[in-house]
């Protein structure tokens, strides 16, 4: 019997395991549009026997991506070109999700394999929006404080992709409140220096995520499940923490969030996260723990006996996994070889499968 291979149920979804493929960036659309990338690309994971097959973080507008080459679902023709990849996944007997965001701060910077540096103007870059006028870092242009309207136009945006989600055949979503972008950065008080009600006090800063995890929540349809994915650590003194994200975790669960997919840092380039193999566990641990929520952990997971010790011991629900996964499409066919499951290979592929 594998733990990490037995069903997960939320709400009224059934997902087949517990191993989730992680929203990754692949900087291969132009202006928002998914290309054949992501199709073969999504489409080959959940061949691969996963679970859960999570779209990368999508921008709700075209202000809020982090690079020209993202993903977006801030128009119809988005949800119509990302129906296909969500059909396909479901086909193979994988949930399609899909991931929300909005990059901030972070947002208006080149591709990786480029430099990952701020563009200006003159490069396709464009204006940055953030909780408060601060830079994400040296170089970086100071990004605009959003207003109390920006604030009401950010929050129907969130809404409404999470309205084309659902028409594309998504089945669940995500909101992105990690890694230093727009919701995160009015989370920590080192990105967050407001003197409204959006700024200050614990239950300032929480005010605006929380509401647009409401406006999600409201207009997702309610037999099928939202999940959150949180830094549930800044790494850094003075700056977002455990004790905190389990208040805000608090606030999610009032609202109806299902799952909390836990991961850390990325709010500012000098944080000294303790990178090693599954140093993100023990968050999506103590979410579990104090609150009873579902958890995903997330972070250098990359051999089944580790995956299954975490869902078997009850240290998360489910495993995200990145990297492994794009190491390996097929990851978690050769997991259920690894753990002795016996577990059903695509028709095409059966013949490769002793």
């Amino acid at each position: 019997m594998s733990h990490l291979f037995s069903p997960l149920n939320l709400r009224e979804l059934d997902i087949k395991n517990r191993i989730f493929v992680s929203p990754m960036c692949q900087y291969s659309s132009r202006d928002g549009m998914p290309s054949d990338w992501h199709l073969v690309h999504l489409g080959s994971r959940a061949v691969g026997g996963a679970g859960l097959v999570m779209v990368e973080a999508s921008a709700v507008s075209a202000q809020g991506r982090i690079t020209p080459e993202d993903s977006g679902i801030w128009n119809s023709d988005q949800a119509k070109a990302l129906a296909p990849v969500a059909r396909f996944i479901r086909e193979q007997g994988a949930v399609p999700a899909i991931q929300l965001a909005h990059a901030g701060r972070k947002a208006s910077t080149d591709i990786p394999w480029k430099g990952s540096g701020p563009l200006d103007a003159k490069h396709g870059g464009w204006q940055t929006l953030a909780a408060s006028a601060l830079p994400f870092a040296a170089g970086f242009p100071a990004p605009r404080e959003a207003t109390l309207q920006d604030l009401e136009i950010i929050l129907g945006q969130f809404a409404a992709a999470a309205r084309r989600s659902f028409e594309a055949g998504f089945e669940v979503v995500e909101i992105h409140m990690a890694h230093g972008y727009l919701l995160h950065e009015f989370l920590s008080p080192l990105s967050n220096q407001r003197s409204d009600d959006f700024g200050g006090s614990l239950e300032n800063r929480l005010r605006f995520p929380l509401r647009v995890a409401k406006a999600v929540r409201d207009i997702w349809p309610e037999h099928l499940p939202v999940f959150v994915r949180i830094s549930a650590s800044d790494w850094m003194a003075g700056g977002w923490d455990l004790p905190q994200s389990l208040e805000l975790c608090r606030g999610l669960q009032a609202i109806g969030i299902d799952l909390i997919d836990c991961s850390s840092g990325g709010l500012v380039p000098e944080a000294a996260p303790p990178f090693g193999p599954g140093f993100q566990t023990p968050f999506a641990s103590a979410v579990k723990r104090e609150l009873g929520l579902a958890t995903g952990a997330v972070g250098f997971i990359t051999e089944a006996a580790q995956a299954e010790q975490i869902v078997a011991t009850g240290l998360a629900d489910a495993v995200f996994l990145a990297r492994a996964m794009l190491r390996d499409p097929y990851w978690p066919l050769h997991a259920a070889k690894a753990l002795g499951v016996d577990v059903s290979w695509p028709s095409q592929y059966e013949r490769a499968k002793q």
